[in-house]
């Protein structure tokens, strides 16, 4: 049998933990979309559900920066391209805010209902990002000010919900983390501009009355 170059390559990299794709994917958040990303630290060799850094009660194994801290994160191909030379299998995390999305994450069970009537309704949501306990839906940034004022004026806010804004971070896809891989629920569009995003608004006032409606409003992952 004839054996295919191509193939081999892929083989050998998978064999030296080597995930072509995290790179790409990388230099994409980075130089295409001009998401501010960097290396997060990898889940815990001896035990996929813990994580390699210091704290033995990590909440978010292998999906977090750890060093480079968050303020490393960055724009600069060449510093991406390096970081994922070097360490090929670690996950990718987007510093949230400033110029980058925000996002507002709810357990996966309660998201997969709430798009499923969002879609229903027609309404128009951005990139979602699927780990496998929370799925995040991202948004356009916003101050902590401005969200401040958006959950004061609401009667309810199930306590499920979680928001990652100015300060904050997200694992992108394609990463592994120690909960497991991280995937696009709803993927960016192909192309070389900055994936589209909704309001915070509307997609925080829109999962609110979806989760009340289905029934799932109670604090959960």
């Amino acid at each position: 049998m004839r054996e295919i170059p191509g193939k081999r390559r892929r083989l050998l990299s998978r064999r030296n933990g080597r995930r072509p794709e995290l790179i790409d994917a990388a230099l994409t958040f980075a130089a295409e979309y001009r998401w501010p990303v960097l290396p997060g630290v990898a889940p815990d060799p001896r035990g996929r559900a813990r994580c390699a850094c210091p704290d033995p009660e990590c909440t978010v194994p292998g999906a977090h920066p750890f060093d480079p801290g968050l303020l490393a994160a960055t724009t600069d191909a060449r510093m991406v391209r390096w970081w994922w030379t070097n360490r090929p299998a670690a996950p990718i995390v987007l510093a949230t805010g400033g110029t980058a999305p925000c996002a507002v994450s709810l357990p996966a069970l309660a998201a997969s209902r709430a798009l499923a009537l969002l879609d229903r309704r027609g309404m128009r949501l951005g990139p979602v990002v699927a780990a496998p306990t929370r799925w995040a839906l991202l948004v356009k940034p916003y101050s902590m000010e401005q969200l401040g004022e958006l959950l004061y004026a609401k009667d309810f806010v199930p306590g499920s919900l979680r928001f990652h804004g100015e300060g904050g971070y997200l694992a992108l896809p394609p990463s592994e983390t120690g909960q497991g891989a991280v995937r696009w629920e709803r993927a960016p569009l192909p192309g070389s501009a900055s994936p589209w995003v909704p309001d915070v608004e509307a997609v925080v006032d829109a999962v609110v009355d979806a989760l009340t409606r289905t029934g799932v409003s109670a604090p959960e992952l």
